[in-house]
C-alpha cells in the first residue's frame, strides 16, 4: 500500500469516527437533564417554560434535533451559548488557542526532558541514577497536576517571587502552568522510553554495532532511538489530546488561567448544551487529527506499518 492510499484510508476512517462521536455527544447531552430547569428560576410559569423549550428547539422529535445538529456541525455552526449568549465557536476560539499553546509548551518540555532521562536510565540500568530517575518519573505519574501546580506556586511565586501566581500576558505566566501540566506526560514518556530502550540495547543489531566499534552516542540516539519512536509518538499524541480534552482544567483553575479546560468545566457546571456539544465536537476533531498525524508518522518511521 502506497503512502497516499494509506493516508486516504486513515482520513476516511477519521471522518467516520468524527460522525460517530458527534451522534454520541448529541445523545449524551440530551439525557443528562433539562436545560430549561437550569435557565429559568424556580418561580417561572409553565408558559415561560414552554416558550423557552420552543426557542431552544427541544420540543422537536429527537431525530429531527439530531438532523439539525449534524447539519449545523458540518458548517461549524452550533448556535448561541445558552450561558454566555454568544456564538459557541466564538467562545471556543477565545480560549482554545491559549490552551493549545500552553499544552504544546508542556509537551515540548516533557519530550526534551523525558527522552534523555529514559535513555540514561536504560543505559545505566540498575544504577543509583536509574533508581532516582525512576522515582522521579513515577512521582510525576502519581502526583495530581493541581497539587504539583500548588507546590510550584508556593516555591517560585510565594517564597522566591520569581514568577506570577496567576493570569496571562507575558511568558512568565506560562512557565508554572506548563511545568505542572508536563509532569505527568514526562513521567509516562520517560518510563516508556526506558522500557523500550532496554529491549533495544539487548537486541542483536546493537551487540553487532558495538562489536564493530560504533560510538555509544551514535548507537543510542541514531539507531536505537529511531526504533522506539513509534511507541513514544503514541504517548506524546495521546497525552496532548487528553490534556486538550480537559485534563488541564485543574491546573488552569489553580493558576487562574482562562483556558479551554476551564471553559469545559464551567460549561458542564452551567449545563450549556450547545456550547458543550461544540466543545466536544471540536476536541473530537482535534484528537482524530492528532491520531491521523500519529499514524502518518508511524508510516514515516516504520514503512512496514503501511502493509
Amino acid at each position: 500500500m502506497g503512502m497516499g492510499k494509506y493516508i486516504l484510508q486513515r482520513l476516511a476512517f477519521t471522518i467516520l469516527v468524527v460522525i460517530g462521536i458527534s451522534i454520541l455527544v448529541f445523545v449524551l447531552t440530551h439525557v443528562v437533564g433539562n436545560p430549561v430547569d437550569i435557565m429559568l428560576p424556580l418561580q417561572a410559569t409553565m408558559e415561560q417554560r414552554e416558550l423557552l423549550t420552543q426557542q431552544l428547539g427541544l420540543d422537536k422529535p429527537m431525530l429531527e434535533q439530531l438532523r439539525i445538529f449534524l447539519g449545523e456541525a458540518v458548517r461549524l455552526d452550533f448556535g448561541l451559548s445558552w450561558w454566555q449568549r454568544r456564538p459557541c465557536m466564538e467562545v471556543i476560539f477565545d480560549d482554545l488557542p491559549l490552551t493549545a499553546f500552553l499544552i504544546f509548551l508542556a509537551s515540548a518540555l516533557s519530550v526534551v526532558v523525558a527522552i534523555p532521562l529514559g535513555i540514561l536510565a536504560a543505559y545505566r540500568r540498575g544504577s543509583i541514577i536509574d533508581r532516582l530517575l525512576t522515582v522521579f518519573s513515577l512521582s510525576g505519574i502519581c502526583l495530581p497536576p493541581f497539587w504539583i501546580g500548588l507546590m510550584l506556586m508556593l516555591v517560585f511565586s510565594v517564597k522566591l517571587g520569581w514568577l506570577p501566581t496567576s493570569g496571562t500576558g507575558t511568558w512568565k505566566h506560562l512557565v508554572l502552568p506548563a511545568v505542572a501540566i508536563a509532569f505527568r506526560p514526562m513521567g509516562h514518556l520517560a518510563q516508556i522510553v526506558r522500557f523500550e530502550m532496554i529491549q533495544q540495547l539487548n537486541a542483536l543489531y546493537v551487540i553487532t554495532a558495538r562489536a564493530k566499534g560504533v560510538d555509544e552516542i551514535v548507537l543510542l540516539f541514531r539507531h536505537a532511538l529511531k526504533n522506539i519512536m513509534t511507541s513514544s509518538i503514541t504517548m506524546i499524541g495521546n497525552d496532548y489530546a487528553k490534556q486538550l480534552g480537559g485534563l488541564s482544567a485543574s491546573v488552569e483553575v489553580v493558576f487562574g488561567f482562562p483556558g479551554f479546560g476551564r471553559l469545559i468545566s464551567d460549561t458542564i457546571e452551567n449545563m450549556d448544551f450547545p456550547l458543550l456539544q461544540a466543545e466536544v465536537f471540536f476536541v473530537a476533531i482535534i484528537v482524530c487529527l492528532i491520531n491521523l498525524l500519529v499514524d502518518i508518522l508511524y508510516a514515516a518511521f516504520d514503512p512496514r506499518i503501511r502493509y
